[in-house]
């Protein structure tokens, strides 16, 4: 595992904390974190000594999506290999949901674009209270086609149109209210509010929860079938190559306002 990206780390009980761990620019995932994410999912998976996996991340912002710079750079590639690259994302995705053991994010400071994917994707999401909230992909020209079963299955089609269209920042208290978390506690208390619930998981049966979670998923119709998971893919893969998508991304590099806008 690639651990100046994500810190990986397994303690006597058995709860695994994975920490993105890229705070130079808030988080944001890369191929290289993206590849140590599986790696991590995949120990979680397979290893009988992990009970929990815990998200979180390393310095002032728990995750801020995709790295633009890095997008930037994807987009000279070819047709097939921009699919890869979307479906290297989607995969860790779709290994967090469907993950066998519980999954809970502690998130703090700002959850931003595939950041707000992976807190939709956990069993269980803890906010501190500061935190800001958004679904920026359209403002940069691009789609969260991989991250919307997570959040139309969290905080349902109705909050998506809004929050997903707009772009807006949101706060901690509304995330609570719309279903994208279920706790908020107060800044620097995360552990705090996190120890009675991972207490809880502790106690409860590591076959009956591996089994609890499938049926759950199964029955809301959550767990994606390949054919669903390329069309999503090659969406996001294809969106990432539009002209609308370099010109967001060229927006966000030299930080002035897309063409797309007219200001009042």
């Amino acid at each position: 595992m690639t651990e100046d990206v994500l810190l990986f780390h397994v303690d006597a009980r058995g709860i695994a904390t994975a920490t993105f761990n890229r705070p130079d620019v808030r988080n944001a995932y890369n191929g290289q974190m993206l590849e140590a994410v599986m790696g991590a999912l995949h120990r979680c998976a397979t290893d009988d000594r992990v009970r929990v996996l815990v998200l979180r991340g390393n310095g002032p912002v728990f995750q801020a999506g995709a790295d633009l710079h890095w997008m930037a750079t994807l987009q000279g590639l070819s047709d097939e290999e921009s699919l890869e690259v979307s479906r290297q994302t989607a995969r860790v995705f779709r290994a967090l949901i469907e993950c066998p053991k519980p999954t809970m994010a502690l998130v703090h400071g700002g959850c931003f674009g595939g950041g707000a994917g992976f807190v939709a994707g956990s069993d269980i999401a803890i906010a501190s209270s500061e935190t800001l909230f958004a679904i920026t992909e359209a403002r940069w020209g691009l789609l969260p086609s991989i991250i919307l079963p997570q959040l139309n299955a969290a905080i349902g089609v109705r909050q998506v149109r809004r929050y997903a269209l707009t772009c807006e920042q949101f706060s901690a208290d509304t995330a609570r209210d719309i279903g994208l978390v279920h706790t908020v506690c107060e800044p620097d208390a995360l552990d705090y509010a996190a120890a009675p619930i991972l207490e809880s998981l502790l106690l409860s049966a590591p076959e009956s929860l591996r089994q609890l979670k499938e049926l759950a998923l199964e029955q809301a119709g959550v767990t994606m079938n390949d054919s669903d998971f390329e069309r999503l893919v090659r969406v996001h893969g294809d969106k990432r190559r539009s002209d609308e998508a370099r010109e967001g991304v060229a927006s966000f590099r030299e930080k002035r306002p897309p063409r797309w806008f007219t200001p009042p």
